[in-house]
C-alpha cells in the first residue's frame, strides 16, 4: 500500500532538496574541522574556525527554512514530527562541531592530541555516511544503504566513545597541568558528543525506514 501511496502522491520538491543542503553542508561542516586539527598554527587554525562559525549560521538558516515549511505545507513526504526530528538533529551535529572548534579557539589550546584528530575524522566519515543516506530518502529505492549506513553510524558512535574515555584516561595519568587538562578534556567529550549526535539522525532514519519503507 505504502507503493502505491507513494505513486500517487506528489513529489516533494521542498523538503528533500533542503534535507540535502542541511547535509551536504553538514559535510562541510566537518571537513573544515578536520582541517583546524591538522592545523599546528593557532593563527591559521583560526581561519578554520571561523569557515566552520559560518557554515554552522548556513545550517542554522536551513533548519529554520524546514521549520516554516512544516507550518505552511499540507503534504509532506513523511511524518511531520520525524521531518522536525530529522532537522533538528542535523542541527544538532553542526552546533556540537561548532562548539568543539570554538572550545579550542576559546581555550587557546596550543596543541591538539592524536585523538581529537581521530574524532574529528570519525565525525567527517559519519557525516559522510548520513549524506549518502539522506539522499536515499528522495527515492527509499534502496532501503538497505539506510540500513547499513545506520549501523556503521552506531559502530561509529561506540569507537568515538572509545577515543574520548581512552584519552581522558591518559589526561588523568599523565597531564600534570590541571588547566590544560580540563581544556582538553572539555574539547574531546564536545567532540564525542557530536558523534551522540550523528546516533540520533541515524535513530530518527531508522524510524523513517519502518513506516515508510
Amino acid at each position: 500500500m505504502n507503493s502505491v501511496f507513494n505513486f500517487f502522491s506528489p513529489k516533494d520538491k521542498t523538503f528533500q532538496p533542503l534535507f540535502e543542503q542541511a547535509s551536504n553542508n553538514l559535510v562541510l561542516i566537518a571537513k573544515t574541522l578536520v582541517l583546524a586539527v591538522n592545523t599546528p598554527e593557532q593563527e591559521k587554525r583560526k581561519v578554520h574556525i571561523k569557515e566552520i562559525e559560518r557554515l554552522e549560521q548556513v545550517g542554522d538558516d536551513i533548519t529554520h527554512t524546514i521549520l516554516l515549511s512544516l507550518g505552511k505545507i499540507f503534504i509532506t513526504p513523511f511524518d511531520r514530527e520525524d521531518i522536525h526530528a530529522l532537522v533538528s538533529s542535523l542541527d544538532d551535529i553542526a552546533d556540537y562541531i561548532y562548539a568543539s572548534a570554538m572550545n579550542m579557539d576559546l581555550y587557546n589550546l596550543k596543541i591538539i592530541s592524536r585523538p581529537m584528530i581521530e574524532l574529528a575524522e570519525l565525525l567527517l566519515e559519519m557525516c559522510k555516511d548520513l549524506n549518502t543516506a539522506i539522499a536515499e530518502l528522495r527515492s527509499f529505492k534502496n532501503t538497505k544503504l539506510i540500513a547499513d549506513v545506520c549501523l556503521r553510524i552506531n559502530k561509529g558512535e561506540s569507537t568515538a566513545d572509545h577515543i574520548c574515555n581512552t584519552a581522558v584516561g591518559n589526561l588523568f595519568d599523565h597531564q600534570l597541568d590541571a588547566i590544560e587538562l580540563i581544556k582538553q578534556k572539555e574539547v574531546l567529550q564536545t567532540m564525542e558528543i557530536a558523534s551522540d549526535k550523528c546516533d540520533d539522525v541515524a535513530n530518527v532514519l531508522e524510524t523513517i525506514l519502518i513506516k515508510n519503507a
